[in-house]
């Protein structure tokens, strides 16, 4: 008589069992965006309580490049009652995103998990770690390093020779520079997303090491063209960006090769 067969542990690589109906699936996207705008709503107020000392952070590019031309002290103008009140608005929410960035990226993985291996799963933490790094770091190096020396190059066209009659000043409405500096910072912070968007794919096993690196001379390219698209048109800032991308597109290759390699083990192994 034949023995009767256990049922089979699941493995650690195996998915969990069990399969969520298309109204739990909703149920749990309704949970999770209920999270992520309960935490961009308390990151915004946290904001908006600082919106002053926010704008000086988000001037300070504005007011070093001024600073460099000599003259009158910078400043910001609004054309209506309501203008101040708007750019405040906006700065509140761009504060409300970066405050909120890592718990959002949180609930997105943790609403795709179900569906992953547990091997996979492993990795939130180093995936919203590494986003968020990422994007802070790209947003601070064009704060820090790249606007200042573009407002410096656009800001020195207004001088006209001393002898003149004529005088030139600049008159930079605070609702457009901050909609210019805020798209600026949210490009910079995604464009430095590339290690961890090449890591998935080569996780993925969509790309390797060797696609990237017989595209390296187009991404050169791709690079000076995103960098002529997000900077203002000055050389020396599109280089400032342009430089970073390749590099991190040449960390992403060494991180593509590092997970290619451990594939190849694990198939060893099995």
């Amino acid at each position: 008589m034949p023995k009767p067969q256990l049922p089979t542990q699941p493995t650690a690589s195996d998915p969990e069992e069990g399969h969520m109906t298309f109204w739990e699936h909703l149920q749990e996207l309704r949970t999770r965006l209920i999270r992520m705008a309960f935490a961009f709503f308390i990151g915004a107020t946290v904001a908006w309580i600082y919106k002053g000392r926010l704008l000086v952070l988000l001037t300070k590019p504005f007011v070093e490049g001024w600073g460099n031309q000599g003259g009158a002290r910078p400043s910001l103008h609004f054309g209506d009652p309501a203008g101040l009140f708007v750019s405040y608005v906006k700065i509140a929410v761009l504060g409300g995103m970066v405050l909120a960035l890592p718990i959002i990226l949180y609930q997105l993985w943790a609403f795709i998990a179900p569906g992953l291996y547990s091997r996979e799963k492993r990795l939130v933490l180093p995936f919203v770690t590494m986003s968020c790094g990422l994007f802070c770091a790209g947003a601070y190096f064009g704060w820090r390093f790249v606007f200042p020396v573009a407002f410096d190059y656009l800001l020195q066209f207004a001088e006209v020779p001393l002898d003149s009659a004529l005088k030139v000043e600049p008159t930079v409405m605070i609702e457009s520079y901050l909609s210019f500096i805020i798209r600026a910072l949210v490009a910079f912070g995604a464009v430095f997303e590339i290690p961890v968007v090449v890591f998935f794919l080569a996780f993925a096993g969509i790309i390797n090491h060797t696609h990237l690196i017989k595209f390296f001379r187009y991404f050169i390219v791709i690079a000076f063209i995103v960098a002529a698209v997000i900077t203002p048109p000055d050389p020396l800032s599109q280089i400032l960006l342009a430089a970073p991308l390749i590099g991190l597109y040449t960390f992403s290759i060494g991180l593509a090769w590092l997970v290619s390699r451990n594939r190849e083990k694990q198939a060893e192994s099995s």
